[in-house]
């Protein structure tokens, strides 16, 4: 018996045609855990190129802290359904955010390459972050007033091609906006970005 990842219900699965023909994921996650999630709708995206699936929320809230603070790396599973259906058929390279690699170990995963993993989706790095510096600690004013905390990776060579960044929380698009400069001027064609997230 398989049970939700967020409340321990067992979870009931249902056998379709369509499960037994495709490749999609069983939920790992009940229809009740799913439902305090808030889907971001159309004309509810903040940001210019950036795209988000979920308003953060007090179970928003609670995901993430376990997730990224309590190190429990098979949380990457829940949206991984949903982060799919939105990458798969995508014909961009795909850039996660990168975490310090200060930050790494003492976190012990990367937040977003774990989710992209869960979904099966192919990424590759090249960008670096420079700064340990908690972006979230940071005023509105101090975040857009900062300077480049990314580097191009030695050994990554950004081609004429199109770019799309993916981070977990996108909250005043400060991160992604340095992230897509830099690829723009290191020759990037197009940038946008995905975020699972939006604050």
């Amino acid at each position: 018996m398989i049970h939700c990842y967020l409340c321990s219900a067992p979870l009931r699965q249902h056998l379709t045609w369509k499960l037994l023909f495709t490749s999609i994921p069983e939920p790992v996650v009940c229809e009740k855990c799913l439902g305090k999630f808030e889907r971001v709708l159309d004309n509810e995206q903040k940001y210019e190129d950036v795209f988000a699936l979920y308003h953060y929320n007090e179970a928003m809230h609670d995901y993430l802290h376990q997730f990224k603070f309590g190190q429990d790396v098979v949380l990457a599973e829940v949206f991984r359904s949903d982060i799919a259906t939105y990458l798969k058929n995508s014909c961009t390279s795909i850039v996660p955010i990168p975490m310090h690699p200060l930050k790494k170990k003492e976190r012990t995963f990367a937040q977003v390459d774990e989710l992209l993993r869960a979904a099966s989706i192919p990424y590759t790095h090249c960008l670096e972050k420079k700064t340990t510096q908690n972006q979230a600690t940071k005023s509105k004013m101090e975040r857009e007033q900062s300077e480049q905390f990314f580097s191009l990776k030695e050994d990554c060579q950004i081609e004429h091609i199109d770019y799309l960044l993916v981070d977990d929380i996108v909250t005043t698009g400060t991160t992604l906006k340095h992230a897509a400069a830099l690829l723009r001027e290191a020759g990037a064609r197009t940038v946008t970005s995905f975020a699972l997230i939006q604050g």
